[in-house]
């Protein structure tokens, strides 16, 4: 897996895989300057002043409030809270999860949200699935999801925001968070499921693992949103 880094080629700020900057941060990454520098990125690729980026980093212990966020939700505040521009409600960010922001230029890989959503499922899941975890989607539930019954449980979060069709935003998965810090919130807006992690269900997966890992799957998920493209051309003709 590790194959599909190393075909990257490096510039100043990171390794290109596709032609789109990958950038892994060390330590954690104050909330204000990621979303600062995210801004400012979604502006310039935009634009096209800039490559796309995908930034992998973790952060200090936070909670963020999406478009939906119920201030009833938030039981607890002990971390610092966010208001941010993504989708859904609230959610946290801490050492010991994975958090992936994607700055994707729709305009030319598909101007459809939902087969971006779906395409970042499905990528996520099949990353999961090379640790041995069996992870999945669920309808009329947006993020990623173990086991069944009185174990099912949410591993990943999706939240995701498109402006002048340029992403912001993207993805969390629970590495080995402390689980315990979810409890100052309804994680997402969903009072009756739990919240996993690899680490919790057994399953160590070191952050690098989990990016090589990831790396060697971006293939997969930009040829999901070249399909879209592709879909989208042929209805226009139709039509």
């Amino acid at each position: 897996m590790a194959c599909a880094a190393r075909r990257g080629r490096r510039n100043a700020a990171g390794v290109l895989i596709h032609d789109i900057e990958w950038r892994v941060s060390p330590g954690l990454t104050p909330y204000a300057d990621s979303l600062a520098e995210m801004e400012a990125r979604a502006a310039a690729v935009g634009a096209g002043e800039a490559r796309e980026l995908v930034w992998l980093l973790e952060h200090p212990p936070i909670y963020t409030a999406g478009t939906s966020a119920d201030p009833a939700e938030l039981i607890d505040p002990r971390f610092p809270v966010f208001d941010t521009g993504r989708g859904g409600r609230y959610t946290y960010h801490g050492p010991g999860q994975r958090v992936g922001y994607l700055v994707l230029d729709l305009n030319k890989r598909g101007r459809d949200v939902r087969c971006f959503v779906h395409a970042l499922e499905q990528w996520l899941i099949a990353t999961l699935g090379d640790f041995g975890i069996a992870a999945r989607a669920e309808p009329g539930r947006v993020g990623i999801w173990t086991g069944h019954g009185a174990a099912e449980a949410k591993i990943g979060a999706i939240g995701v925001r498109v402006k002048r069709w340029v992403t912001l935003h993207g993805f969390s998965v629970n590495l080995d968070p402390d689980l315990t810090h979810f409890g100052g919130i309804v994680p997402c807006g969903l009072p009756d499921f739990a919240v996993t992690s690899a680490g919790a269900l057994g399953v160590p997966v070191p952050p690098a693992a989990f990016d090589t890992a990831l790396a060697a799957r971006l293939p997969d998920f930009l040829d999901q949103l070249a399909q879209s493209t592709k879909r989208l051309e042929q209805s226009v003709i139709t039509d």
